[in-house]
């Protein structure tokens, strides 16, 4: 326990201003300022170790509408590296490599990280296979939907809900997702041509597609799901004809997102959403 006998008035201030700010009053600053103003506190963050910190910036800077800048996915692999998001730590860091390239002032810790990461990975594997030798199904290894997952899924976004922390879980890898029509370089400079967003509210999942044209407009659309009466098992392929990957609405059947071609990345988002389905389901029936 820290005790402190006299406070300053400017020390007040500070931790007046400092309160708003980390409870999102204070909202003066012009988008690309307040995205690089929280970089910074991002980097002082993960500089000091301070993991919880960072990940509460590195959320804040997602919510943001914007270009983020490389490091942006440096620093989210390092603190899901830490908190043991080994998929999306590998996938932040590989998107900065690519991004910053080798000029990019973490170009080497990053690709000693993916190392990293990949070690970690391998030995997970191996932990759950030998775990699962003597049961019939593994849908555990598939589909780690326990509330340990949850539960640090919670830790990670800094949220208490688990509904919430998976549509930031959510956001997050469909940040990463986007389709593009030339899929050959992702630059930072170049939005996705197609790219969603999820949110939720009350029993209802909303999903908001941008779609890019050619004069650079950016086309907005939402779409409404209610989670009642879904089937939770989410569908989804890729075609590498046509260079993208899809996930089908649980409704019917129908297309329901165009993300680019990424078997692993597309599971694992179909996966996310229908945990959320599932999640927001059994929290309406607990409540009714």
């Amino acid at each position: 326990m820290v005790k402190r006998t006299r406070v300053g008035r400017s020390s007040v201030y500070g931790f007046v201003l400092a309160s708003l700010l980390m409870t999102g009053q204070v909202n003066a600053l012009e988008p690309e300022h307040e995205i690089r103003r929280l970089m910074l506190a991002t980097e002082e963050a993960v500089t000091a170790e301070n993991w919880g910190e960072a990940g509460e910036y590195l959320n804040r800077l997602q919510q943001l509408e914007g270009n983020k800048p490389a490091d942006y996915f440096y620093f989210r692999g390092r603190v899901m590296r830490e908190s043991g998001h080994l998929n999306e730590a590998q996938a932040a860091l590989e998107k900065y490599v690519s991004q910053a390239g080798a000029e990019g002032e973490h170009y080497n810790d990053a690709l000693k990280l993916i190392t990293s990461v990949e070690k970690a990975r391998k030995k997970e594997g191996a932990r759950a296979s030998n775990s699962s030798q003597d049961k019939s199904e593994q849908v555990a290894i598939i589909e780690p939907a326990g509330n340990q997952s949850l539960d640090k899924l919670k830790q990670l976004y800094l949220v208490d809900s688990d509904a919430q922390a998976l549509i930031m879980h959510a956001n997050t890898l469909l940040e990463g997702a986007g389709w593009r029509s030339d899929q050959r370089i992702v630059r930072l400079d170049e939005p996705a041509d197609i790219a969603y967003k999820l949110d939720k509210r009350n029993d209802v999942i909303s999903i908001q597609e941008s779609r890019r044209e050619d004069n650079e407009r950016v086309v907005k659309t939402t779409e409404s799901m209610g989670v009642f009466g879904v089937n939770p098992q989410v569908e989804w392929n890729c075609d590498g004809s046509s260079s993208s990957c899809w996930i089908y609405d649980p409704r019917d059947g129908s297309r329901l997102m165009k993300l680019s071609l990424d078997s692993e990345k597309t599971e694992e988002i179909a996966r996310t959403l229908g945990r959320l389905i599932k999640t927001m389901q059994g929290a309406g029936q607990s409540g009714s």
